[in-house]
């Protein structure tokens, strides 16, 4: 066993903050002023697409025909309403013709078009009082929200005898923007008080509660300062803003929590401030260091997927992680050594804590009876090691049955809530119009061909299974293309089946099919196509990192397939609410039917780095007391006896923040941070505290085995809390009965 008051062998880092400490924030001061600068403004700088795959031929399609035909790309819609009247009606037609044609003098607006200047049926509602004006606004995501801003007020609300709305993809896009980031907002507003509070309520002193929330306040200005900086040299999308604030809040408090519990921990075995931050910073500080890593590499597998979506999660999501750990390793350190024992200054329980040994850190498992009980606990499941493992299992495999029957399909209008102008417009056409106005799928014919040659494309496309009409063709030069109208809903399974049948129609000229069905198809088979890759790259490399960290062969096994089924429940929970709208009431969102295809992907890769954040926090306290007493339940035991309160704290809290994501009023945000919050829980509360104790007693000392080269591999680079681990115990020490008094 080490002495607890030897002087530790200071790092670099150590040695920088604990000489320093008023040094090292003043810098931390500065730089968080200039994030704050760098910072502003990022929001209007996201972007609200991205589900894509921009190499797919639906997104070459979409180029060309938005280049050679904008009027097969309206992305602009305004619902005219007539009233009782017609929309046949003179009057009526009148004021709705002026109207298209003071929109076509709009700038930056280009291909208008309107049932009454086209008579198509698809424009017109089934009842006769509702019609279309569809039109094009050029440019990129910003220059489209900026030209919307501009026009939209003088076409909304009454023009003479119409009341219009206006919707389409621009209008949602950029409501969805500007409704996620007030809710962003409003999220930041609700989890920093309740974090705050559960702070306290953890560690007693609001000294060393404040401490954790200044720490995750610093991650969340930093956030947006990477946030701005990335959208200068990529696409950015805005749900990132809503992710990695709630990352940079939930590790930063996460991380901190750890090394002040450490840091106290130590200060209450006797040692003086600066030797207990060495030697915190040797323990508790490597577990962040290494924990940050296994979540950085989770989030470094979505830059194997085209769709920026995906990719922006994982710029700006590492990004974040890496800050919220130097925060909790530089910062929160100096801040420490200047505080010293006045770190348990202004306690609020002690009322409540009479009769306790000074220094005692309920819910920490610091030698208190919470920590006692999470020992005890860990005990009655080694006890019955079999029942528990396999009752686990089955409750898990349980809760994610649902997801079998999972449906992808696109982000629309059905993410926005009900009363939201864009919806509305959405709703309306899909429930009365007979087509839905550039929700069709478009084919690009590139190559000159003759009228003949067209005409017999187009007979052989209306032959096939599922189509309702082809309309056109539209012809510019060599270019030209055909409008499909499928039967069904766009992106139903006989829209996707027609794409593929599109696809293989003969044609005497190349044939390139886009829409929303061919979007997801493409954006199906990019998914597939790259998933092998990115969940090769997580296994692999968290177990070497697993490895790294505890020299066994058998633990990094463990850790992968624990980790993974403990994301059972929020999958299935994904697939019960919001494909299928159970308690869609309750939670206030519209079901669209189906799951947005890269949300799964964005969904594991987030919560899996989460599960092993927790894994390594506990893996690496087990190791430390397998290393000093060569005892392996007493080792599990007491791993769990000092981090299960604080696992469970730091898993509420993280919890907490993304469910405040998760009032959202968008969707896939609201999936997003309740999916997330359910699957920390149950990692936290069932997969750690039951699951995880209940495998290693079954795996006995062969947990810890590893092939003669394996082992000299982990001596040489192996990483380990505190330095060369000592030789093990030959037998129990009596001493370490006593849960507490050192670390």
């Amino acid at each position: 066993m080490t002495e607890v008051n030897s002087p530790p062998r200071v790092g670099g880092w150590t040695r920088f903050v604990t000489a320093r400490p008023r040094l090292s924030l003043l810098a931390a001061l500065v730089l968080t002023v200039l994030a704050v600068l760098a910072g502003s403004g990022a929001a209007d700088k996201l972007g609200s697409g991205g589900w894509e795959d921009p190499n797919a031929e639906s997104s070459y399609a979409t180029k060309v025909l938005e280049r050679e035909f904008p009027d097969s790309q309206p992305n602009l819609l305004l619902l005219v309403d007539s009233g009782r009247a017609s929309v046949d009606d003179p009057a009526v037609a009148a004021e709705a013709t002026r109207l298209a044609e003071r929109l076509s003098g709009e700038k930056g607006v280009v291909g208008v078009g309107s049932y009454w200047g086209t008579r198509a049926p698809a424009l017109r509602a089934e009842d006769g009082h509702e019609a279309v004006i569809a039109a094009r606004i050029t440019g990129d995501e910003k220059t489209m929200g900026e030209t919307l801003d501009r026009i939209a007020p003088s076409y909304r609300g009454t023009q003479g005898p119409l009341e219009v709305k206006v919707g389409g993809i621009v209008a949602v896009r950029h409501e969805m923007q500007t409704i996620i980031q007030e809710d962003l907002t409003r999220a930041e507003i609700i989890a920093l008080p309740v974090t705050l509070v559960l702070l306290v309520m953890v560690f007693g002193s609001a000294v060393a509660a404040l401490l954790p929330l200044g720490v995750g306040i610093v991650a969340i200005l930093g956030t947006n300062a990477v946030l701005g900086a990335l959208t200068e040299f990529t696409d950015v999308s805005v749900f990132a803003m809503n992710l990695t604030t709630a990352l940079g809040l939930g590790l930063a408090i996460d991380y901190a929590l750890f090394i002040v519990r450490r840091f106290r921990e130590e200060l209450s075995g006797g040692a003086d401030p600066t030797t207990a931050i060495g030697a915190t910073l040797r323990t508790a500080g490597r577990t962040v260091l290494f924990s940050a890593l296994t979540v950085a590499v989770s989030l470094a597998a979505m830059l194997v997927f085209p769709q920026y979506f995906l990719r922006s999660f994982a710029y700006a999501g590492i990004a974040v992680v890496l800050l919220a750990a130097a925060a909790a390793l530089v910062l929160l350190p100096a801040a420490l050594v200047l505080l010293g024992h006045r770190v348990d200054s202004l306690d609020l329980r002690r009322l409540f804590r009479r009769g306790r040994a000074k220094g005692a850190d309920p819910g920490t498992g610091d030698g208190t009876e919470d920590g006692k009980a999470w020992g005890r606990a860990a005990t009655l499941v080694m006890r019955r090691a079999p029942f528990f493992a396999l009752g686990t299992t089955a409750v898990l495999v349980l809760l994610g049955l649902p997801f079998l029957g999972v449906r992808f399909g696109t982000a629309d209008d059905r993410q926005l809530p009900s009363s939201a102008e864009s919806h509305v417009v959405q709703q309306h056409i899909r429930d009365g119009f007979p087509g839905t106005p550039g929700g069709g799928l478009e084919v690009l014919a590139e190559g000159r061909a003759t009228q003949a040659e067209y005409a017999a494309y187009k007979e052989r496309v209306a032959a096939l299974p599922d189509v309702a009409r082809v309309d056109g063709p539209l012809v510019n030069g060599d270019s030209a293309y055909f409008t499909v109208q499928p039967e069904g809903e766009a992106v139903d399974d006989a829209g996707q089946r027609l794409v593929g049948d599109l696809r293989a129609t003969e044609a005497p000229f190349d044939t390139k099919v886009t829409g929303a069905a061919a979007v997801l198809v493409d954006s199906k088979d990019a998914i597939g196509d790259q998933l092998p890759l990115a969940a090769a790259f997580i296994t692999v490399v968290t177990l070497l990192l697993v490895f790294l960290l505890t020299g066994s062969v058998l633990i990094p096994i463990q850790a992968v397939l624990l980790n993974a089924l403990s994301l059972t429940a929020m999958f299935g929970a994904v697939v019960w609410v919001f494909q299928d709208g159970h308690l869609s009431g309750l939670l206030g969102f519209t079901s669209p039917g189906s799951i947005e295809t890269t949300l799964p992907v964005l969904m594991f890769c987030v919560a899996f780095g989460l599960s092993m954040d927790y894994g390594v926090f506990l893996l690496s306290r087990i190791k430390e007391e397998y290393d000093h007493t060569g005892d392996h339940e007493r080792a599990v035991r007491l791993g769990l006896q000092r981090t299960g309160g604080l696992i469970t704290a730091a898993a509420v809290i993280l919890a907490v923040v993304m469910v405040a994501i998760g009032t959202s009023r968008v969707t896939n945000t609201k999936m997003l941070g309740l999916g997330i919050a359910l699957a920390v829980l149950m990692d936290a509360m069932v997969v750690r505290s039951l699951l995880v104790p209940a495998v290693m007693r079954l795996t006995g000392k062969a947990t810890w085995w590893a092939p003669g080269p394996l082992r000299r591999f982990h001596r040489r680079f192996g990483l380990s809390e505190g330095g060369p681990a000592p030789a093990p115990a030959t037998r129990p020490d009596p001493e370490r009965d006593t849960v507490g008094a050192r670390g």
